[in-house]
Parts: structure tokens; sequence; C-alpha cells
């Protein structure tokens, strides 16, 4: 049985929408999952991408997609069929670890952030500026950009540049593979080193800790310090989420900006981007990091997985 004829199995029995982990969930419980020829360590993944694939290429597949945060996977002949699932807790089926690297998780955020509000991100990598002693607290691991462009006729633009009130919005993002007791506080002080000069600072990591005493820890810390938390679904981005929003600051910090932009050449091309696209009013994305696909986003972890397998 292949991943497409086990997702379209337990679809038409249950009826109703379903996240791909659900489908695996009771594609287990039936039996189905052993009819399987090559599962690998993450085939709720698999399915995700299978389902993806056929949806976006196949103009007669029998799968409609629906929702987001979580996205779900119906046969469009139930599509429409009033169900309660969104009322449902997702569970987790992942028993194993993963074998990505914190790199890897900074195509998943660029995709969020474009999809949550169209903000455009860019990799601020180190190196450059590595002999800074204190470059780990300077730096953030991406950066983002939000224009109102999209939303301002010409004549509001050109009064708002007048008097110093564009809106744009800048943000700083500390990525980690995981989140938990152990590196709490140090990812905390990281992120509000380095994000003094944007307007919202965010943690950001796909393995978050899920103790009551780990949740109130950082809820604590993100209150006292304004710094926000986003998950990130490795499984399915469209299930990525804003855990804590950031506390928005009014004034950024222009000397650390100067700082950053004076040893860090990335920075600096992200700056000359802003500018740009202000200038000529049309966003060109050449200086930001690229925008994959969903399916593209699961097939890369397949494939870290199969190279680690």
């Amino acid at each position: 049985m292949t991943f497409l004829e086990l997702a379209e199995k337990v679809l038409k029995e249950v009826q109703r929408p379903l996240s791909q982990e659900e489908i695996w969930r009771i594609a287990q419980e039936k039996g189905y999952a052993n009819q399987v020829g090559s599962k690998g360590k993450t085939p709720w993944a698999t399915i995700g991408a299978r389902l993806y694939v056929d949806i976006r290429n196949n103009p007669n597949s029998k799968f409609t997609k629906t929702g987001q945060r979580p996205a779900r996977f119906a046969l469009k002949e139930f599509a429409g069929a009033e169900t309660t699932f969104a009322e449902e807790p997702i569970i987790s089926t992942r028993t194993t670890k993963h074998n990505y690297c914190e790199r890897d998780l900074h195509a998943f955020l660029t995709y969020f952030a474009y999809t949550y509000r169209k903000i455009y991100t860019k990799t601020i990598y180190h190196q450059p500026s590595s002999k800074d002693r204190y470059a780990q607290w300077l730096h953030p691991d991406m950066v983002g950009v939000y224009f109102p462009l999209h939303k301002w006729e010409q004549e509001v633009l050109e009064i708002a540049r007048e008097v110093g009130n564009l809106m744009v919005k800048l943000y700083s993002y500390k990525i980690k593979r995981e989140l938990t007791f152990s590196n709490l506080r140090e990812a905390f002080f990281q992120a509000v080193s380095n994000s003094s000069w944007a307007h919202q600072g965010y943690i950001v990591a796909a393995e978050i800790a899920h103790d009551e005493q780990f949740r109130d820890e950082l809820e604590r810390l993100s209150s006292s310090f304004g710094i926000g938390v986003i998950k990130l679904d490795i499984n399915n981005p469209d299930d990525s989420v804003i855990l804590i929003p950031a506390r928005e600051k009014e004034f950024v910090d222009i000397n650390t900006m100067n700082r950053l932009a004076a040893i860090n050449p990335n920075f600096r091309e992200f700056l000359r981007g802003i500018k740009n696209e202000l200038t000529s009013r049309e966003i060109r994305k050449e200086w930001s990091d690229r925008v994959l696909s969903a399916e593209a986003l699961i097939q890369s972890m397949i494939n870290v997985e199969k190279r680690h397998a």
C-alpha cells in the first residue's frame, strides 16, 4: 500500500478532515500502517508531503487541504461535511529525535514569517564578523522586515516619509533546535541582547518542553523581557505558531543597529534592501531568503532523515 492509498483509506473511513499525524495514528490503530512498504522515521511527514504534492500537481486529485495551523486533509467528497475536528487535540506521534540542525530551521521560519504576515527574512551569518568577542550576544540568527507598501497609496507613503512614520517593522530571531530548562535562560539572554535594534524579538524553536513548570518559566521570562516565542512544526509548516507574542518596542536601538551593520555584511545588505524597496516602492526580494513551499520544506526534512538513516 502506498502512503496516498493509506491516506485515502483512512479518510474514507472517518469521513472528516485529519492532520497528517492523525492519519498516521489512526492507520496504526487500525493496523493499516503495517501494510506500507517503507516507513522511515517520520512516516506522518511523508504522508503530508505526498498529499501536498498530489493536491498541487494532480488536477484529478481525490484530496483537498483545509484550514491552516493546523492544516488538515480530506477527501473531496467529504470535505464539506460538518465536523468538530477543530476542537480535537493534536496528538504527537513522534517517538524519535530528529537529526536536523538549527540551520535547517531557517527555511521554516522564512516560510512562517512570510505566510503569517508577509515578513521578509534574511539569515545573518556570524562568520564574517566572528572575530568580535561578543558576537554571540550581538548577532541574531535571522532578521525580518514588514513593509506597509502594499497597503498604502503613493501619496500617503510620501507623506509618511516626510513625517518620519513609515510603519516599517523590524524583527530579530534567535533560533534554537530545542528549548528546555537547560538552555532557556541562555536563549533569553541572547535574544534580549541581540534584539534591542528591532521592534520585536523572538526565540524560535522546533522542540519546546511541555511540562507546566517549564511553560510557567517561559511565560515569566517572556513577560519580563518582552521576547516572544515561535514554535516551528517541521512535520507540517502550516502548523507553526506564535506561542507567546513579543512586546513591541516603540523605539529601536540605532547604536546597536549601526554596530551590527559595521561588522556584518549580511546585515548591511538587509538594511540596503529595505532602503531600496522603500525608495522604489517595489519589493524585489533579491536580498531576502527564498520562501520555499510547504511541500519542499517537508521533503527537506525527509532528506535529512534519509541521510542519517
